[in-house]
């Protein structure tokens, strides 16, 4: 992926390379054959801001440091949606508002997840990956439960990554297994 050619901005490699690698696990395919997740624009939307939101999370924990890093996996996710939504022929004048409407759609995610995982206002984990991960659909407990055991898991392993290692995409997901399909 070349995104230095539709933004202005000049990221660093490492980044750009972290990025990729969050795309790359949102794409697994047992999010879409065993766990049910629709393969769609929004689908994968959905699988790679669970993703970001594994990243985020550890670097918000790390404290200031990780707060430039963060704005820049934003910034990197936001500017490949734009140039995504250009490539399926958006027209330039509703790319903005498209664009608003993602990151809008990104924060309540974020939020969902914070509170289905402390709790907050009676919402669960479970709920809030329903809620936005499957949206529309009639997800079988299963799948949702599935979902709900790789996120545990993967936030767990995310405790394990310093700065350095994000820093420097000196990180691994764990593979999507077929068993946490229970």
């Amino acid at each position: 992926m070349k995104f230095n050619l539709f933004s202005k901005k000049k990221y660093r490699n490492s980044v750009l390379s972290l990025y990729t690698k969050i795309v790359k696990q949102a794409r697994s395919e047992c999010f879409y054959t065993l766990y049910g997740v629709p393969d769609t624009v929004t689908g994968r939307f959905d699988l790679i801001t669970l993703h970001m939101y594994i990243v985020l999370r550890r670097l918000k924990e790390l404290g200031a440091e990780g707060s430039v890093l963060s704005q820049d996996l934003f910034d990197i996710m936001f500017a490949d949606m734009d140039k995504n939504m250009r490539e399926m022929g958006v027209g330039d004048l509703r790319v903005g508002k498209k664009v608003k409407e993602l990151a809008k759609a990104f924060y309540g995610r974020i939020k969902a997840y914070d509170n289905g995982i402390s709790g907050l206002n009676n919402d669960t984990l479970g709920n809030s990956i329903k809620r936005n991960i499957f949206s529309d659909l009639r997800p079988d407990e299963k799948q949702v439960r599935a979902i709900e055991i790789y996120l545990m898991r993967e936030i767990k392993e995310s405790s394990k990554w310093s700065f350095t290692d994000i820093e420097n995409n000196n990180i691994l997901f764990t593979p999507v297994k077929a068993d946490d399909n229970v």
